[in-house]
């Protein structure tokens, strides 16, 4: 049985990232598309676990790591995940602390 990111030390995760990057590349050069997708967000779960939940504040505004120009401002946190809307959108979305980059408030 695997076991979950949240039970694994800093070491098990920075191995898994590394064994998921792996997997990925393989998967990119294979053409295998859906494959590559599940193990570029796995590894973007993985890294939410080396992260402090508590540096990401609500209110503040942040780039989304894959989607250039893209703004996403946080409502709340829940663990690892971040949860807001993107760009002024209603529509509530939520990404892993990983996706997210602080942008210079204003």
């Amino acid at each position: 049985m695997e076991k979950r990111f949240s039970d694994m030390s800093e070491q098990e995760l920075r191995s898994e990232i590394a064994l998921l990057s792996e997997k990925a590349r393989r998967a990119e050069q294979m053409g295998m598309v859906n494959e590559f997708a599940v193990h570029e967000r796995r590894i973007a779960l993985a890294k939410s676990y080396l992260l402090n939940p508590d540096d990401f504040i609500p209110g503040h505004k942040y780039e989304i790591d894959g989607d250039p120009g893209s703004t996403f401002i946080i409502d709340y946190m829940n663990g690892t995940f971040a949860w807001g809307n993107r760009d002024g959108s209603d529509e509530v979305e939520a990404f892993p602390i990983s996706m997210l980059i602080e942008k210079e408030q204003q």
